[in-house]
């Protein structure tokens, strides 16, 4: 194995290059994976950052069941189907190159009952067939049917959607969905259905 000094220049045909040691590679990849590691681990949050409200998944109970014990009943339960379709406006439906919203929701998951920062939530899943890894919606249901939040995952890009009277605002829903997505995906495990091969 050829093994050359940095700063070495090596003249072929005519053109002169630096070569760089294999070893010289290895030190500044550490080096650069170092510098990495320490920056990632002095960032602080910015002051005044709200947050996030603790979320736990509760044992279910008849309240779980309210609106329907899968995702369809949900979204056809009487209810509940309007306010569904305002929550995610024009985005219900989509558009002749983008699915809607309610296309996020063939293939449903369970429905669990959450609680968010001291407030129970129904918590209803669902994802596009063959693309639930990355095309999945989670639809939060306040308990009493009041108030309603959303998150949209399409391909690497969160939609944030609420609806409601009382607090319903522009980081509210971004807050609140997250905080029961990290409970539900990440301390529970993939509370959303698996794509069908």
């Amino acid at each position: 194995m050829l093994h050359v000094r940095a700063r070495r220049w090596i003249n072929y045909l005519g053109i002169s290059y630096l070569a760089i040691s294999y070893r010289g590679i290895s030190y500044l990849g550490i080096c650069g994976l170092a510098l990495l590691a320490t920056a990632g681990c002095t960032i602080a949050s910015s002051p005044g950052t709200p947050v996030p409200p603790s979320a736990e998944v509760l044992p279910p109970d008849a309240r779980t069941l309210a609106y329907g014990g899968t995702t369809t009943e949900v979204l056809r339960n009487p209810e509940m189907a309007g306010k569904i379709r305002l929550l995610f406006g024009p985005d219900w439906t989509g558009g002749q190159l983008t699915p809607g919203a309610a296309a996020y929701f063939e293939q449903g998951g369970p429905v669990r009952m959450l609680r968010i920062g001291g407030t129970d939530y129904i918590a209803v899943t669902g994802c596009m067939p063959n693309s639930c890894d990355t095309r999945r919606v989670l639809l939060l249901i306040e308990d009493g049917g009041s108030r309603l939040f959303a998150r949209l995952d399409e391909g690497g890009f969160a939609h944030y959607y609420g609806y409601g009277s009382g607090g319903v605002m522009k980081d509210t829903a971004p807050r609140i969905v997250d905080s029961g997505f990290n409970a539900l995906y990440y301390r529970s495990g993939s509370a959303y259905p698996t794509s069908r091969s």
